[in-house]
């Protein structure tokens, strides 16, 4: 494939923007050197390079496009409102009806409030749950990898540079699917824990009655119990993951595929934390969400139709079933090249990720350039397996041909040595201390 012109304008961008794009997932030290720098077009799961190159497309915007590039019913909806506007003095009316069909799936909640980036929802119910407990410190998942860009975060990340060590100290850490661990950070940080926050799953499932044990542990310390549903809405199940798994948090947070690529994210909890952000109590008033475009007309048209369509056709079905069919292809190349301890496919079918490991079965970015690298070369695109709605079976099963022929080459490498495969250099992970 030629990329001639995804090199002229990454000279450029990076002349401009800091990292040359507007997120780290997406940066040049996250793709092989052997890829497409920059996307001009999308069509449910195919995309289209500056350079005329045509991929199947695998991470959707980071997993925030569900149904597929362009969908039509949606680019609609927010057409037909952005005809009558995008902002306004007063609410519109859009504000409450979208906040009813949001409840109407996500039952256990009572209301919400919209912001534009997962971020914006964490920040506020981690604000909301201190301002709630009168508490200071933040009890967060260690085993799962991004909450928010809010310095309560990013603090105890090796990216920490610019953020005082004095808010980092306000955020502590638990395990994953370990009750002792949580217990643990309550024993020693007694009366002081405002909120737990976590995923309710990211490549392991929780434990047999975990995430409601979890819940019960922070009901009895006096803390608020938080779901982060970034990745977990509108994948596992209409109602979230919480929905999957019977568990209703006292506040959660969605955004990524609720929008279908527009920018949309919401807190939504218990009327009894959450009327703290609005007019009907008489206690301190919590800076809840409020936002100049936080109730953008179209992206809430947006999301009411992408609600819609979840619960009009098999959306979620769709994906799980997709993302067997994948993994099953993935997994049958893998024993043919006899990978198994090298390559794996992992996650559920609705959310697939791959690893990649050395000839000395350690997690090796530089293989995993070298398989992202030989996939790019058969017209397959992304950091992960995970599908759309748009994802058919011609797609997958080309995909699936793709990673036969693109592990028949990992596995040369594992044998000869990388250096004769890979061109360039390994990647690097996104949070890292220094360039």
């Amino acid at each position: 494939m030629n990329f001639e012109r995804s090199a002229q304008l990454r000279i450029k961008a990076h002349r401009f923007i800091p990292g040359g794009c507007q997120t780290y997932a997406k940066g040049d030290d996250q793709y092989p050197e052997l890829s497409p720098g920059f996307i001009v077009k999308g069509k449910g799961c195919h995309v289209w390079d500056v350079d005329g190159n045509e991929f199947i497309e695998y991470g959707m915007g980071l997993r925030a496009v569900s149904l597929g590039h362009a969908y039509e019913a949606v680019n609609n909806a927010a057409y037909r409102q952005m005809q009558l506007g995008h902002n306004f003095t007063r609410p519109a009316s859009i504000e409450a009806e979208c906040a009813e069909e949001f409840l109407g799936l996500i039952r256990g909640a009572e209301m919400v409030k919209f912001g534009k980036n997962g971020s914006d929802a964490t920040g506020a119910a981690v604000r909301l749950a201190r301002a709630y407990t009168g508490r200071d410190l933040i009890a967060l998942c260690g085993d799962h990898p991004f909450f928010s860009v809010d310095d309560w975060f990013i603090g105890t990340t090796p990216m920490a540079a610019g953020i005082p060590e004095a808010i980092s100290r306000l955020s502590v850490k638990f395990k994953y699917n370990d009750l002792a661990s949580a217990q643990a950070v309550f024993e020693q940080y007694s009366g002081q824990i405002a909120c737990m926050i976590l995923e309710p799953e990211k490549e392991v499932p929780p434990a047999a009655s975990y995430l409601n044990d979890l819940k019960s542990l922070c009901e009895k310390n006096g803390a608020v119990f938080i779901l982060d549903e970034m990745i977990t809405g509108f994948r596992w199940h209409n109602g979230g993951g919480q929905a999957y798994y019977s568990v209703t948090p006292h506040l959660s947070t969605f955004g990524k595929a609720m929008g279908n690529g527009f920018s949309i994210s919401a807190l939504a909890g218990l009327r009894d934390i959450m009327r703290l952000g609005g007019l009907d109590h008489d206690r301190e008033r919590v800076f809840l969400l409020s936002l100049t475009h936080g109730a953008e007309n179209p992206n809430l048209a947006a999301a009411m139709a992408v609600m819609r369509i979840y619960q009009r056709e098999p959306v979620v079905e769709t994906l799980w079933r997709q993302g067997e069919r994948l993994r099953a292809g993935v997994e049958r190349a893998i024993e043919d090249h006899g990978l198994e301890r090298r390559f794996a496919v992992i996650g559920k079918p609705c959310c697939l990720v791959f690893a990649t490991r050395d000839a000395a079965g350690q997690p090796s970015q530089a293989f995993r350039a070298l398989f992202m690298q030989e996939m790019i070369k058969r017209g397959i695109l992304g950091p992960s397996f995970i599908i759309s709605y748009s994802h058919g079976d011609e797609d997958i099963d080309k995909t699936i041909g793709a990673v036969h022929e693109s592990l028949g080459v990992y596995r040369k490498a594992l044998e000869e040595g990388i250096e004769k495969y890979l061109v360039g250099r390994p990647l690097k992970p996104s949070n890292r201390k220094y360039n």
